[in-house]
C-alpha cells in the first residue's frame, strides 16, 4: 500500500467519491421518505440501531454536540414514538435510550422501497460489466472504511 504524500488524482478521487456519495444519500432519501427526519434525527436512530442502547450524554459526545442539543433531538424522537427510555441501572441519574417497535415498523417499509429502487437502477442502467466494476468498487470503498476504523 502507498503510504506517501496523497496525490492530486488521490484528492479528484476523494472529491469525486465525496459528491457521488451525497447524490446517492440524497436519491435514496427521495425515494423512501426519509426526509422526513432530520439529519441529526437519522443519525441518532441509526447510532441506537448499530450500538444499541445509549445515554444522551453519549449520543451528544458522538455526534459532537451539546448534551442539551441532543435532549432535544432525542425528545422530538420519544415524541414520534421511536425512541424510549428507562434508568440506567448502574447510574440511576442517566437514562438508556433504546429503539421502539414503531422505530422499525416505520423504517423496514422505506428501506426495502429504496433497495427496490437501488436494485431496478442498477439492473436498468448498468450492463453485467459495469455491474462488476461497480462490485469492484464497493469491495474498495469497504476496504476504505475498514482501514479507517482501524486506524490505518
Amino acid at each position: 500500500m502507498n503510504t506517501s504524500i496523497p496525490s492530486e488524482q488521490s484528492a479528484m478521487l476523494a472529491q469525486a467519491l465525496q459528491t457521488a456519495m451525497r447524490k446517492l444519500r440524497r436519491r435514496l432519501r427521495q425515494q423512501s421518505t426519509l426526509s422526513e427526519l432530520s439529519a441529526s434525527q437519522l443519525a441518532v436512530l441509526h447510532h441506537l440501531e448499530n450500538e444499541g442502547t445509549e445515554t444522551v450524554s453519549a449520543l451528544a459526545r458522538t455526534e459532537g454536540i451539546r448534551p442539551q442539543s441532543m435532549a432535544a433531538i432525542v425528545n422530538s424522537l420519544v415524541e414520534a414514538g421511536f425512541v424510549t427510555g428507562k434508568p440506567d441501572p448502574n447510574d440511576g441519574r442517566q437514562t438508556l435510550l433504546s429503539l421502539t417497535d414503531a422505530w422499525y415498523e416505520w423504517v423496514m417499509p422505506r428501506r426495502a422501497l429504496r433497495k427496490d429502487w437501488l436494485t431496478r437502477s442498477i439492473s436498468a442502467s448498468l450492463s453485467e460489466e459495469e455491474q462488476e466494476t461497480l462490485s469492484q468498487a464497493i469491495s474498495l470503498i469497504n476496504r476504505l472504511t475498514d482501514d479507517a476504523s482501524s486506524g490505518k
